[in-house]
C-alpha cells in the first residue's frame, strides 16, 4: 500500500556565476528555477516486509544514490526517527535524465525529506531539512525549500526566493553525460575567473534577453572544453548548470 507520493522536478540555472574558491567548493551566486512539465521523478513509500529502497533506472551503486544519502544524513542526525522507517519501503521512479545538470538526484532527495517529514510528522523545520539536505549535494537545501524560483549562493545553502513567476521553458537534453566535478576540474584549472555577478535583482526573462549564454554560466565554456560535441546545441539556448541540458524560453508568462 502506498502510503505517500512526491513528484520531484527539475530546474534550470538561468544564470551562474563562479564567485570565490574556499579551499574545497567552489562559490557561487546562481538563479534556480523549477521546471514543471513531463519530465519528472516520483518517489513513494509503500508498506513492505523491511525497510529498502527501490531506484529504477539509477547508474550507481545504492549507496551512493541522492535519496539513500538523504534517509542516512536524516537518521545519524535525528537516530529517534530511525524507528520510523521499519516496514517501509522507497520507490524511486526516474523521469529526469542523470548528468545534464537539470538536478534530478538533488532533486529527489528534497522531495524525499519533503515526503518523509509529512507522512512520520517529524515537525522537522525548512532549516533543519535544508541543513540535512546541505549534506547530501550543495542543490538539495534549494529542492528542500521548494520555492519555484530563487537566488542559491554560498555553497549552495543559502537560498532565498526570488518574486518572479516561473517561466515556461522548453528543454533539450543532448545524448552526453556531463560529469559536474569535471567540468568544475575545468573550470578551475583553464577558465577560473571569479567574480560577483549584478545578476541577483534582474528578472529572469530579463537577463535571457540581454545576455549571451557563456556570460549567464560560466561553466559552459569548461563543458564546451570537455564535451565538444555540445557545441552543436548551442543554438537552441542556454545551458543548464553544468551540463549538457539546454533550455529556452517559450514565452515571457
Amino acid at each position: 500500500m502506498v502510503l505517500g507520493r512526491e513528484v520531484a522536478y527539475p530546474k534550470v540555472n538561468i544564470f551562474l556565476k563562479i564567485t570565490g574558491f574556499d579551499g574545497k567548493y567552489h562559490l557561487l551566486e546562481s538563479r534556480f528555477m523549477v521546471v514543471k512539465g513531463e519530465m519528472l521523478d516520483i518517489i513513494e513509500i509503500r508498506e513492505g516486509e523491511k525497510f529498502n529502497i527501490f531506484a529504477d533506472e539509477v547508474n550507481c551503486v545504492l549507496r551512493e544514490n541522492s535519496v539513500f544519502l538523504a534517509y542516512w544524513h536524516l537518521i545519524t542526525d535525528y537516530p529517534q526517527f530511525r524507528e520510523w522507517f521499519i516496514g517501509k519501503e522507497i520507490h524511486l521512479k526516474k523521469g529526469i535524465p542523470e548528468m545534464a545538470g537539470l538536478g534530478g538526484g538533488s532533486s529527489d532527495a528534497g522531495a524525499f525529506l519533503r515526503l518523509v517529514n509529512r507522512l512520520g510528522n517529524f515537525g522537522l523545520t525548512p532549516s533543519q531539512l535544508m541543513e540535512i539536505g546541505a549534506k547530501v549535494g550543495s542543490d538539495v537545501p534549494f529542492f528542500v525549500a521548494n520555492y519555484p524560483v530563487a537566488n542559491v549562493t554560498g555553497r549552495g545553502e543559502i537560498v532565498e526566493p526570488f518574486e518572479e513567476e516561473p517561466l515556461e521553458l522548453e528543454i533539450l537534453v543532448p545524448p552526453v553525460e556531463s560529469s559536474t566535478p569535471a567540468v568544475f576540474r575545468e573550470y578551475k584549472t583553464r577558465f577560473f575567473n571569479p567574480a560577483p555577478s549584478n545578476f541577483l535583482d534582474i528578472p529572469s526573462w530579463e537577463l535571457l534577453q540581454s545576455y549571451s549564454p557563456s556570460q549567464l554560466n560560466d561553466l559552459l565554456l569548461p563543458a564546451l572544453s570537455l564535451y565538444p560535441q555540445l557545441q552543436k546545441y548551442l543554438g537552441f539556448g542556454y545551458m543548464s548548470g553544468s551540463g549538457s541540458a539546454f533550455f529556452r524560453p517559450v514565452t515571457k508568462g
